[in-house]
Formats: structure tokens, sequence, C-alpha cells
């Protein structure tokens, strides 16, 4: 491989969402880019997220937000509900892609991957599963198609060595990337794990549902004209493992207290054949989120609790908003220092604002809760 080649080389560790969407901004920009994922081909974890107004406005700069509106559920309103199940108020979030569009939308997890998967191989992005980067050795810090060799030497599990003028760790919260490139983060736990579950979507539930219990929060997403997700954050929870055939009828258990709708959502939950539980955990990689010609992106520099659905907006604006600047400056080094100040205090005010919403929940002020919630997705409307 020659040098100006080799510096025009991207490396990018997890094939998720914040990997994903910045291999197709950087192939846009000219760079050659290859992703190295060491699960299973199409490997999602859960069945549906949140794409709020800021993850909208994101894909709409990678030309996406029109297959997501058109694959997900569109919605404008969560509508609180609180333990007595009487209607606690009704935020409306802003709509950032104009005013004839929706303000987010509910899409499952498989169906994001796809369109973002088939958009990265549309430009030329080539995918590696079963491998991932156990070795990183930074050369120099050359510029972008200068220099005598590539600044970074990549060794992956199956032996062979990569040298490229990029290393992009995307590997979620529990980055092993982020330790190679001597960068370090503490992850949190939050006595918190979340459980979700697929179900046909109610007719009546046309936004999000959000239903405040004495135990925990409950709710339901749509994701498409048929299915929604029911989630339940479950307070006061240690880590634990609990077989499949367990998880549905835990459910149905947990939900029992709430009133109103979320009976029936008890009986969707009973069908379901597709729940999942996960720990509430969040990180925030302080100080510089690079080191040499690598970089820490997504989950694996900032993961928010979920309260907040804003894990994937930052995702996604991160693979945007790193080769833009990578674009804009003449030096790699200079491109990611400039990408690491415009995302830190935007992604930190995300974290600390979702762990402070854990501490409302459980201190059972559902009210000071919902009134954060609305400011801070105000906030996450500025301009990124």
């Amino acid at each position: 491989m020659d040098s100006s080649r080799a510096a025009r080389t991207a490396v990018i560790v997890g094939a998720g969402i914040a990997g994903l969407t910045a291999a197709t901004a950087l192939a846009r920009g000219g760079w050659q880019v290859e992703i190295v994922e060491i699960s299973p081909a199409e490997a999602t974890s859960g069945w549906g997220l949140c794409l709020t107004g800021p993850s909208l406005r994101a894909l709409a700069g990678l030309r996406l937000a029109d297959s997501c509106l058109t694959e997900g559920h569109g919605m404008t309103t969560v509508t609180h509900v609180d333990v007595t199940g009487e209607p606690a108020g009704r935020i409306q979030l802003p709509r950032l892609m104009g005013a004839r569009r929706p303000a987010m939308a509910g899409i499952a997890r498989p169906v994001l991957h796809r369109i973002l998967h088939a958009e990265a191989a549309r430009c030329g992005v080539v995918v590696h599963r079963g491998l991932t980067v156990v070795a990183v050795e930074q050369t120099e810090n050359g510029r972008a198609g200068s220099g005598p060799s590539a600044p970074v030497r990549v060794r992956l599990t199956d032996g062979t060595v990569r040298q490229a003028g990029l290393v992009v760790a995307a590997d979620g919260i529990g980055s092993s990337t982020r330790s190679l490139l001597g960068l370090d983060a503490s992850v949190d736990y939050h006595g918190q794990m979340v459980w979700r579950a697929l179900v046909p979507r109610p007719p009546w539930a046309t936004g999000i549902h959000q239903f405040a219990g004495k135990a925990g929060t409950a709710g339901l997403v749509p994701l498409s004209g048929s299915l929604a997700y029911v989630f339940l954050t479950e307070n006061g929870a240690e880590q634990s493992f609990l077989p499949n055939a367990r998880l549905a009828p835990r459910l149905q258990q947990l939900l029992e207290p709430f009133p109103g709708r979320v009976e029936e959502l008890r009986h969707l939950v009973a069908a379901s054949r597709s729940v999942v539980r996960r720990p509430v955990r969040t990180t925030f990689l302080e100080g510089s989120w690079h080191r040499g010609n690598g970089v820490v992106i997504g989950d694996a520099a900032h993961a928010p609790a979920p309260q907040m659905a804003g894990g994937a907006a930052l995702a996604i604006e991160d693979g945007l908003l790193l080769a833009e600047e990578l674009g804009r400056h003449e030096s790699v080094g200079e491109g990611l220092e400039a990408f690491t100040r415009r995302r830190l205090q935007r992604c930190r005010t995300l974290v600390e604002t979702s762990v402070t919403i854990i501490g409302l929940e459980q201190a059972q002020r559902h009210h000071d809760a919902y009134a954060l919630i609305d400011a801070c997705h105000r906030q996450m409307a500025e301009p990124a």
C-alpha cells in the first residue's frame, strides 16, 4: 500500500450506530474505510430505539432520514401518566425537520442497522465480521495524504496487520480499543435494569407513553404501523442474569402494580417472544477523546442512560461531525482535536442529565424528571 493511500485509510472498530455512520461519512469524504466487528453478521442488541430530533437532523446530513421515517413510526409527543393512572402532562418535542415532519421516530434496531449497513456498503465500506483489534501502534502523526508511512498500525485477532491514517474506536461502552489507545473511562452502574419487549402496537399508541410507578417506570414506544416495544425500568436491582424463559413472566410481574393501560401491555408482554433485560450503565470520557491518530466515539466515549433516549443521536452526530472536522483541517490530529472540542460539552450535558433523571425517578420525583427531560430535549435541539 503506498503512503498516500494508507494515510487516507480508516479502520473503524465496531459496526454499531456510531461506527456505521462514521464509516459512511468518512467514505463520502474520500476515505477508504473498513470496519472490524467481533459479533456475527447483522447482530443487534435490543429491539427498538427512539430517533430524537437531533438523530433525524444528523441522519438528514447523511441523506438517510427519509428512509428511517418511512420504515419507523413518526411521533411528536411524550405522554406522562402518574402513579394513579391519570394523565400528568405532555411534552411536545421540537420539530427539527420542519413543521410538517415528525419530531422523532421510533424504529426497530434491526431495521435501522439494515439501513445504515446498506448505505455504508453503497459508499464502498467493507465490514469484516468476527474480527477486532488487539494492538494499536502509533508510528507518527502525519498529515493526511503525506508522510513516508501511515501513522497507525493495528493488529487484528486473525494476526493480520492494517496500516491506516485513522483508527476509530466505536466498540461500545465497554470498549477495549479505548484502552488500546491509552484512554480510560469508568463505567458506572446505577441500580437499574431496563426491560424491553417487542409487542403489537395498540391503536391508541401514536406517541410515547410513560407511566410512573411506585417502584419504577414503564412505557410504550411505537416502532412501526404494527409494532411497538414495552419498556420498564426496574429500580434497586442488582446486575444479574435471567434465562430467556423467565424474562416475559418476570416482566409481567413487574408491570402488575401499574394501573390503567399498563394492564393491556401486560397481556401483550405475555405473548411476546422477544424480551431483553439490560443494566443501566453510563460512561463519559473526560479530557481528550483521541491519542495520536486514534479517536473514541459513540458509547465508547459517552454512554448516557436511556431516560433521555439520546444515545443514538450522539452516536450519529459523532459519525457525521468526525468526518466534517477531518475535512476542515489539514492534519488528522488537528481535526480530532477540533472534533473533541466540538462534542465534549454537548455530550457531557446529556450524560449528566440522564444520570440526574435516574436519581429523580428513584426518589419518586417524577414531575421534576419530566421537566428536566423537556428542558434537555430543547437544549439538544440546538445545533450540534
